[in-house]
């Protein structure tokens, strides 16, 4: 849209330095094709125990508004806060986790009062900072699709079933038996596929007895060509957001419905209305309806491609990059009134 945008990471941060350690020449391979898709972001990396105000004024001296995701170190924060009070830009936070429902305290570290606002990926979200946390200035901002990257593609069938997802930490333990490895011992004659990091040995061994051959990490760029190579794709919320958390859709779903994915999901409501549950997506309330829903799909080709069309148009419609960036620059622009 013409804006100039820098994007700022810490050396040593997890997500990256475990991606490496874990994954090797993969991850390489994965961090090249990120660079080549996106050319256009001007990511830089920064030393976090190193003079950060010094580097957080030099940085940050033309910057109209710095967003700050919620999952940065304190210290960091304070050292932005600290430029503010001399270059003044206006400060946004960016929460797209469940650490403000579940763990308060540690988003009080941020001294989210001395922002300028806060944006979040729900309306649960939004109320737990102006309801709970005082911040006068909240917006709802909902993940959403790159349908540049994320589309429909050709390709062979791989499998039947597809679940992509990391191991949830004991967020989704029974979940995952419930709605993934119970329907998968039951229908022995569908190939079930699964994708994700962080399994342990216990976790593995109990997908290889199941029969649901597990592929290891996935990077993000390529899960198109997954959706793409199975009749139907499992979304299964962690617990927090199909109770307390209700009516917020993780990108994943995002992504998987831009690619004309026939989705089904474990429990979780939209209550904000984003979707339209039947027509977009098919909702299960157990594992005996998982079973019902994935063996009559797979028996029923028109009703798959008739849900994957219509996902793909309502994420068109309503639920892209594209549409997000307009509205975050309606926000700055109320900021900056």
């Amino acid at each position: 849209m013409g804006h100039l945008v820098r994007c700022y990471e810490g050396l040593g941060s997890w997500s990256l330095t475990n991606l490496i350690r874990n994954e090797g020449e993969r991850a390489i391979a994965a961090i090249d094709e990120f660079r080549r898709a996106y050319p256009e972001l001007d990511v830089r990396f920064y030393e976090p125990s190193q003079r950060l105000t010094e580097f957080m004024n030099q940085e940050l001296r033309q910057a109209d508004v710095v967003i700050f995701h919620e999952w940065n170190d304190p210290a960091v924060v304070a050292a932005v806060l600290t430029a503010r009070q001399k270059l003044g830009f206006r400060l946004l936070l960016h929460d797209t986790h469940h650490r403000s429902y579940t763990d308060p305290g540690s988003v009080l570290k941020m001294q989210v009062h001395l922002f300028d606002g806060v944006i979040a990926y729900g309306e649960v979200i939004r109320k737990i900072y102006s309801d709970r946390l005082g911040v006068e200035r909240t917006w709802t901002m909902h993940e959403a699709a790159d349908v540049d990257r994320f589309h429909p593609i050709d390709c062979p069938r791989t499998t039947d079933v597809l679940w992509i997802g990391n191991w949830g930490d004991e967020e989704r333990t029974q979940e995952f038996h419930e709605y993934l490895v119970g329907p998968a011992k039951a229908l022995s004659d569908y190939r079930f596929t699964a994708f994700g990091v962080r399994y342990p040995e216990e976790a593995r061994k109990l997908l290889e007895e199941t029969g649901i051959e597990y592929r290891g990490y996935l990077p993000n760029l390529e899960t198109p060509r997954a959706y793409a190579g199975s009749a139907l794709s499992l979304h299964i919320p962690r617990r927090q957001y199909s109770n307390g958390l209700s009516g917020i859709p993780t990108i994943r779903m995002f992504e998987a419905m831009a690619c004309g994915a026939t989705l089904v999901c474990s429990p979780w409501m939209d209550v904000e209305g984003l979707f339209c549950s039947e027509e977009d997506y098919v909702t299960v309330q157990s594992g005996d309806e998982m079973k019902s829903a994935i063996t009559g799909l797979l028996g029923d080709a028109e009703r798959r491609q008739q849900i994957g069309r219509r996902a793909l148009e309502r994420i068109r419609r309503r639920h892209t990059c594209a549409h997000r960036a307009e509205q975050l620059t309606s926000i700055c622009e109320e900021l900056l009134q």
